[in-house]
């Protein structure tokens, strides 16, 4: 009687060891898939700004050129961003001039700034004379957006713009580029910009 029992307890005991392996196996079957609560977090990603992340040939604008930034540069109180012009298009374009910048609010409404030519009344080596450039295709032009987060009146509101559109010249369709960061003009009221300049290697 005992024997038996005790056979009875052993063939229970197996029984529910391969249910509880059954149980396991199916689990890890299914383990993240729908329905199960998801696991920690992946850790965050660097994220590259669109105008970095574009091939800059592929799906070029109907303007035959694409505009982006380059990256700013803070010292002082002096910003300085790059803007960089591809030719994506398929036949050669020419520049001889300055860019054309538009400063937008959070609400992308534009901000009533003084644009400078040559940049001479907020910093000094930008003053260049623009040339003529031709450039065929891939090849770039570049120029230097500045700008001082200067405030010298506390009773003036500082401005700071959200958004920054750049146009290769007059009459010609902007668009909008990284600003890598506010465009804190303080209350100076200007930003400036250099001549469009055939970029080097």
């Amino acid at each position: 009687m005992i024997t038996q029992t005790a056979a009875r307890r052993r063939a229970c005991a197996a029984v529910a060891a391969a249910l509880l392996l059954s149980a396991c196996t199916i689990d890890d079957h299914h383990r993240n898939q729908g329905g199960d609560p998801p696991g920690p977090p992946p850790p965050p990603r660097a994220t590259a700004t669109p105008s970095a992340s574009v091939d800059p040939l592929a799906n070029c604008p109907a303007s035959g050129v694409r505009i982006r930034s380059t990256g700013g540069d803070a010292a002082m109180g002096l910003r300085a961003l790059g803007v960089e012009l591809i030719n994506c298009g398929g036949r050669p374009y020419q520049l001889n001039g300055y860019p054309v910048l538009w400063v937008l609010d959070e609400q992308r409404k534009p901000i009533i700034l003084s644009v400078v030519n040559g940049a001479k009344e907020i910093t000094s080596g930008f003053d260049q004379p623009p040339k003529p450039v031709t450039l065929q295709r891939g090849e770039r032009a570049v120029a230097t957006v500045l700008w001082r987060n200067l405030v010298t009146d506390s009773e003036v509101v500082a401005t700071a713009g959200a958004y920054l559109t750049v146009a290769p010249a007059a009459g010609q369709p902007a668009q909008e580029i990284d600003p890598d960061g506010p465009v804190d003009v303080g209350n100076t009221g200007r930003i400036g910009v250099s001549a469009w300049r055939a970029a080097t290697t």
